[in-house]
């Protein structure tokens, strides 16, 4: 999906949203309290890996936003069980606007319904901040696979139930929601294939081990340009200016399939409310920094801003939508 000023249909997952994304409400003047924070670094908690795909648009804005605020914004990866791990180390902070978190879907609430062990309540234990970049999702093959388009691979997956696997960076994550999705609009049946990072995963995608994968631009780019994996689409409505050649999935034959994963910044409930409005509109005015945004496409991703309300809205949604696909599907907790 493209972000546009105005939501009307939820690209990030399988349904619709509608929620205004006024900049003009985001850059509203600061109170004065939130003028005096922070006094110190700031911690945000990212509950994956290293040189991920979240971790590098993340890093990018958390930058200029340390630039403008005088403060040092440190980054604390823990990855672990698709982001709960991280994710529920933020809810036990405390909560005065020095630590955060940017995590994903299945985290947020997804995994409710994924997972067994599921020991916090998103819900009530975090609070929106603001969007911290969005993701639209690759279909992507091992150069072991003897497919060179998105209707060659639908055509084979569809010879083969259950046999073909995809790869992704935990249960609950944006790439193994996509996968789902991929099987729901494509009438394919495959096989997920849970890791604990991409890093673990890259190697058996290139071997063709476990060949296919719904993934984030940065998270397969070491294995596109080795020559190890081949881009068949981009599930968004146009095509990234990072992979110009790669055919969306309107133009490949797929129209249905639009995607995207996201990253939010949450914090513990309970923090201040101008420390959330600082935050919200430091990273709102690095979103539209030119360089940034730059550099961020250069990512394959996008930052689009929303007001905390807005996001809080935008998370429920999404990972209501989710939930409701998984039930429709019938996948198990693990």
């Amino acid at each position: 999906m493209t972000i546009k000023t105005k939501i009307t249909r939820c690209g990030f997952g399988p349904a619709s949203l509608v929620a205004t994304l006024a900049l003009a409400t985001v850059l509203g003047a600061a109170t004065a309290s939130a003028q005096t924070y922070p006094t110190r670094a700031v911690t945000v908690i990212l509950p994956f890996a290293g040189g991920s795909a979240s971790d590098v648009v993340a890093r990018i804005l958390f930058e200029r936003m340390s630039r403008s605020m005088g403060q040092p914004i440190i980054v604390d990866n823990r990855p672990g069980a698709g982001g709960n791990t991280g994710t529920a180390a933020a809810t036990k902070a405390t909560p005065d606007g020095y630590t955060l978190v940017a995590t994903g879907v299945g985290a947020l609430g997804v995994n409710k319904v994924l997972t067994r062990e599921f020991n916090y309540d998103p819900d009530n234990d975090l609070v929106p901040v603001q969007l911290a970049g969005a993701f639209p999702i690759i279909a992507v093959a091992s150069n072991k696979l003897p497919v060179s388009s998105l209707s060659e691979l639908i055509a084979y997956a569809k010879t083969r139930p259950n046999e073909l696997n995809y790869g992704s960076v935990g249960v609950g994550s944006s790439q193994h929601m996509s996968g789902v999705f991929f099987e729901q609009i494509a009438g394919v049946k495959l096989t997920h294939v849970a890791y604990r990072n991409i890093a673990q995963y890259m190697p058996d995608m290139m071997a063709g081990t476990v060949p296919l994968g719904f993934s984030w631009f940065p998270n397969v780019t070491a294995a596109i340009q080795s020559n190890g994996a081949k881009p068949l689409a981009v599930a968004s409505k146009t095509r990234l200016p990072a992979l110009p050649d790669v055919p969306t999935t309107a133009e490949a034959g797929l129209p249905d399939y639009v995607v995207s994963g996201w990253l939010a910044l949450m914090a513990p409930r309970g923090t201040p409310r101008a420390a959330i409005d600082r935050i919200n509109k430091e990273l709102a005015d690095a979103a539209q920094d030119a360089t940034v945004q730059t550099r961020i496409r250069a990512q394959g991703a996008t930052a689009p801003v929303m007001t905390p309300e807005q996001l809080g809205t935008f998370v429920k949604a999404e990972v209501k939508q989710w939930i409701d696909l998984i039930k429709k599907m019938g996948i198990q907790p693990q």
